[in-house]
């Protein structure tokens, strides 16, 4: 497997990692608050997808920017959180601004030979939140959304596209997250359902963190949604 950390001017810096030569799928994965694209870097060859399927792996890096539940300390972060209240109060509008960062490497996969319908956005915690943006608006059609133990921020506001209205969608999370908790999994599956999605909901006996359950669940719905490459 290949990584790299050098991006072109305009993107976040972000790591790659290739499962194989010639990729003609990719999934965009975004961490969780006061992590870096390093923090899921490790999942890609614990998913043993088969040699069939070459997918590339994009984990950007989200700002430095100040976090007023942190104290206002400065730390890697998609957006500020204001409130850590059961409803979540966000800066929505520096949110929105990181699902345009992340539109801007689907433009780039569009630009490299990656059809849209093979590029998977996904996010954990926070990053969750955003994947859930991105995806949802996004004007093309896309491969799919991970949300991991998130919840859906802009259930409210977010600006759905009809392109998107059948996209796959895999939810997974911790029944003990302290961080997270399981419930606002299960409402944003609900707010999903409502508007006419199909979103599957996966739980496990874990706190706010990622599990070989999961990485075996996660692995089985990429090579259902992405399939593998010709021989």
């Amino acid at each position: 497997m290949e990584s790299t950390s050098e991006q072109p001017t305009g993107l976040l810096p972000a790591l790659e990692v290739e499962t194989g030569d010639q990729p003609d799928a990719t999934v965009i994965w975004l961490h969780g608050l006061g992590a870096d694209g390093h923090d899921f870097e490790p999942i890609v060859p614990e998913l043993q997808l088969p040699a069939t399927m070459s997918v590339r792996f994009i984990f950007p890096h989200a700002p430095q920017i100040p976090v007023t539940i942190n104290g206002g300390f400065v730390m890697p972060a998609w957006y500020d959180i204001l409130e850590m209240s059961i409803d979540r109060k966000v800066d929505t509008p520096q949110l929105e601004a990181s699902a345009s960062a992340i539109d801007a490497f689907i433009e780039r996969e569009r630009s490299r030979g990656i059809a849209s319908q093979r590029i998977i956005v996904a996010g954990f915690s926070q990053g969750g939140a955003v994947a859930y943006e991105c995806a949802l608006r996004h004007p093309e059609p896309l491969g799919g959304l991970m949300a991991l133990s998130t919840y859906f921020a802009t259930q409210k506001t977010v600006k759905r596209s009809v392109a998107n209205q059948s996209l796959p969608v895999l939810v997974c999370h911790g029944v003990m997250d302290p961080v997270v908790p399981e419930v606002l999994g299960r409402q944003a599956v609900t707010a999903l359902t409502e508007n006419g999605y199909a979103p599957e909901y996966q739980t496990y006996p874990m706190e706010h963190s990622v599990n070989a359950a999961e990485i075996k669940t996660i692995s089985a719905w990429l090579q259902k949604v992405l399939g593998a490459t010709s021989t």
